[in-house]
């Protein structure tokens, strides 16, 4: 039975493979009948692929049927390796001495039977094999003798004079002899019992299953395939042996079932109409592993542009200080601030365009994003003509972005033409300030426009929104600009925290509101003070610290920040803080609450602002910016250096700790004399320096690392493991 009989028969639970008995040649050698007739053929030897197609071809050559036959097997066939070494499987074939008696008679009427085989295929289908009729085929019947084997899937015996062969039978077999199961584990065959091979699950099969689904706001739609499979299960080929287990070999089989027009239906059912690609479901239809396809495919919507600020003038002073060839500072060269004159054209605000709509596999319209204009707030010194700013006064330009809101305003001059002292006096300015002198001991100077210092500061404070440049020495002193920045960021953090809290409490008083209690002790939604006391008591006990926090935070420092902030801090005031004849009420709350979270919100947002701070050395001293440093003559001597920028030190850094949100280059760091030097960056920057002395202590991120030897041309970074290395 070849393999493509066995695979159609198989339709039920089990199915049946006959064992073929093998007779010996009672020691005869074989004899080869020629080929004249019908009825002068007694044996017959033939050739096949395997046993069972090498016997069916013989019969047909004799014109007998099975039962009229001795069947002996003279050589197994083999299948090689891709096709080398292959071997023919050759069976003999003699006549019963009584189906002999029958076919002479009916000799005339087997002439005339349809589908005889021609002299030529009767021949390619004769083994004429060398030495099949010397002792070399007497050999390999020998071989055989008290030995089992399954060919093809039907299992074969041969007797022995000394011994009988037997098989086990192995999982998920039937093994059933004479017609009876034999429940035994092992058992003995001859050639005479009849064999029936029954296998458990001959067939498994798994469905096709598919699905389309819609991604990405529906403009994509993907088919998912994983194709089915049936496992045909086998009783597998086994060589000659005195003993064999019988066992399985499983084929599996993938079956992809999924047609085209199952999918053309369910794109139907899912409305999908737009971008289909007719292609990939094709190709779907004849996958053999689990695939996706994205059978159909939208049009993305276009962003469009949000509005903008085109600058006419230069609005960014640069670095004041400038290194000279010899490495100086080049005082002639300092660039100063940019001034504008009345009437002069600053910038055009330009509009948003909106974005090109897109199309769903739907075929619904997908809305292009939401482009928003330039919110405008103009301050002094400045007007709005035909969406462009015109200065009508002149001075410095001052525009600050934060996202689409924009600050402009022309920022007054303050210019002190000698030293800043208990003479002059603190110098308190609302725009920008430049001391032809120097700042003296114990003196201060705030601004919320640039600082510009000629000479040097000794024992000095300098407080500014924007940017300050000393062409003298910072002596034990400390500079901030960029104040506004950081009190926003940080003031930020608590309005969040404040934030949400309140959110807490409106819905905390909202459920109140519907309990008999608060009804009946009198309480009322036009005045929630009472209320409100009693919740800050029991359950938000750390919210007046910080709405205390903040408010002295704006009282002290409020004139740095615009005057939304210092209206939360009164609203605060008047209904945490302070007992107050106003009435609140919970539309009070929420715009409280709103407020708050926009200012949070806003904080967050990155300004386009240019602030730095640039001088020419600093000893002792403290430095912070929400910009760039550079220190561009000797350095820094024992200072603490913060910036949210870069720090750029063209001299050497001996003592002291330097921080550079940005990243850090330096010339040399370290001291002979054992001050401690300590370089900072956060974990994702890059430390670089030319020279870094014995003592030099690197920290990236939570990482630190201790020079314990003199390094030059050092550049150091965190690794995947959070350790720093050197690149």
């Amino acid at each position: 039975m070849t393999n493509e009989i066995l695979e159609s028969n198989v339709e039920n639970h089990f199915h049946s493979i006959h064992g073929l008995v093998g007779e010996s040649l009672n020691g005869k050698s074989p004899n080869y009948p020629l080929v004249k007739g019908r009825n002068s053929m007694q044996r017959f030897i033939s050739k096949g692929r395997n046993i069972e197609e090498a016997i069916n071809l013989g019969l047909k050559v004799m014109g007998v049927e099975r039962e009229g036959v001795e069947i002996e097997v003279v050589q197994m066939g083999s299948k090689g390796f891709i096709g080398i070494g292959r071997k023919p499987a050759i069976v003999k074939l003699s006549l019963n001495q009584n189906s002999h008696e029958d076919q002479e008679l009916s000799t005339s009427n087997d002439q005339n039977r349809d589908g005889d085989l021609s002299i030529e295929e009767a021949i390619d289908h004769m083994s004429f094999e060398d030495g099949l009729e010397d002792d070399g085929s007497i050999n390999k019947q020998d071989d055989l003798l008290g030995k089992v084997w399954v060919d093809n899937g039907q299992v074969f015996v041969k007797d022995s004079s000394t011994k009988y062969p037997a098989v086990t039978i192995g999982e998920g077999i039937k093994l059933i002899k004479n017609n009876e199961e034999i429940k035994e584990k092992s058992t003995i065959l001859t050639e005479k019992d009849q064999v029936d091979i029954q296998i458990e699950g001959d067939i498994q099969k798994e469905t096709t299953d598919w699905k389309v689904h819609l991604e990405d706001q529906e403009l994509r739609a993907v088919l998912e395939v994983n194709p089915g499979y049936e496992i045909h299960r086998n009783l597998k080929d086994i060589e000659p042996d005195e003993h064999i287990e019988l066992s399985i070999e499983e084929m599996k089989e993938v079956i992809n079932t999924l047609s085209y027009e199952e999918v053309i239906e369910e794109l139907d059912l899912l409305r999908i109409a737009y971008g289909i690609n007719y292609n990939e479901i094709i190709q779907a239809t004849t996958v053999t592993e689990p695939s996706q396809f994205t059978v159909a495919k939208g049009l993305k919507p276009q962003s469009g542009e949000n509005g903008w600020v085109e600058y006419k003038v230069d609005i960014n002073p640069q670095n004041g200080l400038v290194e000279g060839e010899d490495g100086k500072v080049d005082f002639r060269e300092s660039k100063l601030i940019p001034t504008v004159e009345k009437g002069e054209f600053i910038a055009v605000i330009h509009p948003p365009k909106p974005g090109i709509p897109g199309v769903t596999v739907t075929n619904e319209p997908l809305p292009a994003p939401q482009t928003f204009p330039i919110k405008l707030s103009t301050g002094k010194g400045i007007a709005e003509v035909d969406q462009q700013l015109v200065a009508t006064e002149s001075g410095r330009p001052s525009i600050e972005q934060r996202g689409q809101l924009v600050k402009a305003a022309i920022v007054p001059k303050l210019l002190h033409r000698g030293n800043v002292n208990l003479s002059s006096g603190n110098i308190r300015f609302n725009g920008d300030v430049e001391i032809i002198g120097e700042v003296e001991e114990n003196m201060l100077v705030e601004a919320d426009g640039e600082i510009f210092v000629h000479k040097s500061t000794s024992y000095a404070s300098l407080t500014t929104s924007n940017s300050i440049v000393v062409k003298g020495n910072v002596v034990s002193s400390e500079l901030e600009a960029g104040k506004s920045n950081m009190l926003m960021v940080e003031l930020g953090h608590l309005l969040e925290k404040m934030h949400q809290q309140i959110d807490q409490m409106i819905t905390f008083i909202k459920q109140l509101s519907q309990s008999q209690a608060f009804k009946s002790n009198g309480f009322s939604m036009t005045d929630l003070q009472p209320l409100i006391t009693i919740i800050l008591e029991k359950r938000f006990k750390g919210f007046a610290s910080h709405a205390k926090e903040y408010q002295e935070a704006i009282q002290s420092e409020g004139e740095f920040l615009s005057e939304e902030w210092g209206q939360v801090a009164n609203e605060l005031k008047h209904i945490f803080l302070t007992l107050s004849n106003q009435r609140i009420t919970m539309d009070r709350l929420i715009n409280l609450s709103k407020k708050m979270k926009e200012l949070a919100e806003f904080s967050q947002i990155p300004t386009d602002h240019n602030t730095y701070i640039s001088i020419a050395e600093a000893d002792n001293s403290s430095l912070y910016c929400s910009g760039d440093i550079n220190i561009i003559g000797k350095g820094s001597i024992n200072s603490k250096v913060h910036t949210d920028g870069h720090l750029h030190v063209r001299g050497l850094v001996r003592g002291g700790e330097v921080y550079g949100r940005l990243g850090v280059k330096i010339r040399e760091v370290g001291s002979n004399s054992g001050a401690k030097t300590v370089v900072s960056v956060p974990g994702d920057q890059i430390i670089k320096i030319n020279r870094a002395l014995e003592g030099t202590v690197l920290k990236i991120g939570n990482a630190k690392y201790t020079l314990y030897e003199e390094r030059k041309h050092v550049m150091a970074k965190l690794n995947e493991s959070e350790e720093i290395i050197f690149v």
